[in-house]
């Protein structure tokens, strides 16, 4: 039986993000948007809450299409308040339309927004190493450079402690225990990934 970090606990849906998804390097444009949406929305509350509204989310906001979510009206708005599928959060969901457009500012200046946000860690993952889940900060300096950077650019929720686990959830920062079997597999991938690679 593979070792692997207690975050997940016992939840199936939980197991599965962790063993598949957290730490993966991402590249896309449209997954990187897919994860400030949610890290934003997630503000307050448990992951996990977060997770079990993914697939309500993905067709809420249109498979998380930035250039469609940038020009969601006020109807559009007063749906997605009324829909029981995401976290009918007006202040989140405004943050998502106006993070849409100052998502395409900034691939408009760096040709994608992967290659702007990837530049923090030269990019390349940040390889820690801790051995339990006290050691794993909840923000770090480098988190806080980055949220000042988006917040100067009019993103919205994106404090320090959202971005770093954006960073964590897009493998920007490799944060698996090393007992967990997913350490290793991460690194390994990580290594193996080269930059800027989707539009």
């Amino acid at each position: 039986m593979n070792k692997r970090c207690t975050w997940p606990g016992e939840d199936p849906l939980y197991i599965r993000y962790h063993d598949r998804e957290w730490g993966v390097p991402v590249h896309s444009d449209r997954k990187l948007f897919e994860f400030l949406v949610l890290e934003g929305a997630q503000a307050g509350l448990s992951w996990i809450t977060v997770l079990k509204k993914r697939a309500a989310y993905r067709t809420a906001f249109d498979n998380f299409d930035f250039n469609k979510v940038a020009c969601y009206n006020e109807t559009k708005i007063k749906q997605l308040l009324n829909n029981p599928g995401i976290i009918r959060n007006k202040l989140k969901i405004r943050s998502a339309i106006s993070n849409a457009s100052a998502f395409i500012d900034v691939r408009k200046e760096f040709g994608t927004f992967n290659k702007y946000i990837w530049q923090f860690v030269d990019g390349k993952p940040v390889q820690n190493k801790f051995s339990s889940m006290q050691q794993i900060p909840a923000k770090t300096a480098l988190a806080e450079q980055i949220s000042k950077d988006l917040k100067k650019r009019g993103f919205n929720f994106v404090g320090p402690t959202i971005v770093y686990a954006h960073m964590q959830a897009t493998g920007m920062v490799n944060d698996h225990v090393v007992s967990c079997f997913r350490y290793k597999d991460i690194k390994e991938l990580s290594q193996n990934q080269y930059v800027y690679n989707d539009k």
